[in-house]
């Protein structure tokens, strides 16, 4: 039983992983046409945080492939051009449909949102296997940490393991979480700081990757639930049966509701912050188109400092939306694993 149990988590795991994905490429690629289509502006708020079938590289594009299911057959194309001139599909709302009418199954394209998240994962995964290769050659174990980046490794891992984790999970279980919770927070940190580098992008700044996350910590969480996390949502020890009936759904919504903050918190202050700072730096572009060059240039006297201090406070914004997606995610993991002695709870209110 609970090993059906698990493997129909890890489905829904994977089906919630790439359904969201699908659909916020072909969104995204509807509303880059749409956001082409209009009247040219000074600056384009919208398509500086939008997905994108290309990688800005010092100014240039780099066209990512397309990777189209259609009806059960597999299209690969080295970018969107290539997919249009090959006759097989059309370019209808900014999205690629079939051009002889069929359905699209699915789109796996590669987007640039999804480039900068395989960016920071990748940087993680490279950056804990250097560190561990030489805690095995003794560096940091039988002597001193070497260095300043193993130092700042050492006091990152260090304080999500004591400060995060042991302080908010049963101090019997945390230590197996350390490494999920070190890799969140440093995987959202790289994705975060990402997008302040000369055409870089945020890719926390997309629901879908925040999503992704979340769903992470919701299947982390309820599958290491105890019983007793089980029990306060469907059972209730000690309350009415009647009460059970409108607490039950409440519970059960509850699962639910907090992957989701963490999701919406992320993006929402990622997103912000990316357009406060095209917006601001913009003002240059728009000054010059409204009022002329001179003043333009004049403008940038404040608007650039005005950046700068922006820039800063992204910077430690992108560091502390890490820390707390990555702190809720120890507390909802802690609130699920922890067990309550019932028996001694109900002496103490007994007496």
């Amino acid at each position: 039983m609970i090993q059906a149990f698990r493997r129909l988590l890890v489905t829904a795991l994977i089906l919630f992983t790439v359904v969201p994905t699908i659909h916020a490429t072909q969104e995204s690629a509807q509303n880059s046409q749409e956001a082409e289509s209009e009247q040219e502006m000074p600056i384009d708020v919208i398509g500086k945080v939008q997905d994108h079938h290309y990688l800005d590289v010092a100014g240039y594009h780099l066209y990512l492939p397309r990777i189209l299911l259609v009806e059960g057959e597999w299209y690969v194309y080295s970018n969107t051009e290539s997919a249009i001139e090959s006759g097989e599909f059309t370019e209808k709302a900014g999205a690629l449909v079939p051009a002889d009418g069929r359905t699209m199954t699915m789109d796996f394209s590669i987007t640039s949102h999804l480039m900068y998240f395989w960016f920071g994962v990748v940087l993680t995964l490279w950056l804990t296997i250097a560190m561990a290769r030489k805690y095995k050659k003794g560096a940091g174990r039988k002597t001193e940490p070497q260095g300043w980046f193993q130092n700042l490794f050492e006091i990152t891992f260090v304080f999500v393991r004591d400060d995060i984790a042991k302080t908010n999970i049963p101090e019997d279980k945390y230590e197996k979480f350390v490494p999920y919770l070190f890799a969140v927070f440093v995987a959202i940190t790289f994705m975060n700081l990402f997008g302040l580098l000369p055409w870089g992008v945020t890719a926390t700044a997309d629901i879908t990757v925040t999503g992704i996350l979340a769903a992470f910590t919701f299947f982390l969480t309820q599958w290491n639930g105890s019983k007793d996390h089980w029990e306060h949502v469907f059972v209730f020890p000690g309350v009415p049966p009647l009460m059970r009936v409108i607490l039950t759904p409440i519970e059960i919504l509850g699962l639910f509701t907090k992957p989701l903050a963490l999701a919406v918190r992320l993006f929402a202050n990622m997103l912000s912050g990316k357009i406060m700072i095209i917006c601001i730096l913009g003002l240059i572009f728009i000054f010059t188109e409204f009022f002329g060059t001179i003043f333009g240039a004049g403008s940038s006297i404040l608007v650039v400092p005005l950046t700068v201090a922006l820039y800063v406070l992204k910077a430690f914004v992108g560091v502390l939306q890490a820390y707390i997606f990555t702190l809720l995610s120890a507390v909802f993991i802690g609130m699920a694993a922890e067990e309550h002695d019932h028996h001694e709870e109900g002496v103490e209110a007994h007496a």
